[in-house]
């Protein structure tokens, strides 16, 4: 895909849950190309162990350690070296792809801890690296027609529409080239210092830079009427409260920070 878009891949394999391959990769690029601007990682976002669901009462424990390591560790040891080879230049950006686009969301106890990591992390960082010209964001895509989701509606790129008769909307959903054009469009722009820190989508990212995907069309995911008809009733009830919970926990927060923010010399 990237040979046919005109570009060079270089396809290596890698254990990022082992830090010396971390290390040795970045290594081995700043030899070859003296300097790294983007890294993106998306590590274990089809790691069928982190889509199996269940509640808390529920989870099975025994891959909790791996599923840790796949999906969080990986991504502090990549960011760490990404941000190492970053230092020099003073400028960079790091990219975490998570899921969903508010702090909710994963399918079982350790899925919510990873992809809640994967969103707030990146604040952090970008809070230390700020000092060293860095940015750090997460972006989420919207429906994304990964390999595990066409197989899971029984449907290929291809003929990925039938699986709106499933569940219409399926229909708003995107291809993986999307989020990777947004990342590619917030790369580019000159300000994306002003995002450092930011939990971002690809349909929001989209309105405001054009981009469309592979076949012309600009889902967006954020102003789609969700049909809920298609989920059991428990699940709605869950998303339901677990927004008002979510709503009245961020107004929390943000009037802590406020008063702490006001403490601070300036």
């Amino acid at each position: 895909m990237i040979k046919a878009a005109g570009g060079t891949a270089i396809a290596l394999r890698v254990d990022h849950t082992n830090e010396n391959d971390v290390r040795a990769l970045f290594r081995r690029i700043t030899r070859a190309h003296k300097r790294i601007d983007v890294v993106v990682d998306s590590v274990a976002g089809e790691d069928p162990l982190l889509k199996q669901h269940g509640f808390l009462w529920q989870a099975d424990l025994r891959n909790a350690e791996a599923m840790f390591r796949q999906g969080l560790t990986s991504r502090i040891i990549t960011a760490k070296h990404a941000a190492l080879a970053m230092m020099s230049a003073k400028c960079g950006l790091i990219v975490e792809v998570t899921e969903n686009d508010i702090i909710g969301g994963g399918a079982n106890p350790i899925a919510h801890a990873v992809k809640t990591a994967q969103k707030v992390l990146p604040l952090q960082w970008a809070t230390e690296l700020a000092a060293h010209g860095i940015t750090v964001l997460a972006i989420t895509p919207g429906f994304l027609r990964s390999e595990t989701t066409l197989q899971h509606f029984g449907v290929t790129e291809g003929t990925w529409r039938e699986a709106g008769r499933k569940d219409p909307n399926f229909l708003v959903s995107e291809s993986p080239l999307f989020v990777g054009r947004a990342i590619a469009a917030v790369a580019a722009d000159p300000k994306v210092r002003n995002r450092t820190g930011l939990l971002l989508s690809s349909w929001e990212l989209a309105r405001e830079y054009g981009f469309t995907d592979y076949d012309g069309r600009r889902p967006d995911w954020g102003r789609h009427k969700i049909d809920f008809s298609v989920l059991p009733p428990e699940w709605i009830d869950l998303f339901r409260t677990g927004t008002d919970l979510e709503i009245q926990w961020l107004r929390t927060l943000t009037a802590r920070a406020r008063k702490f923010r006001a403490k601070i010399p300036s």
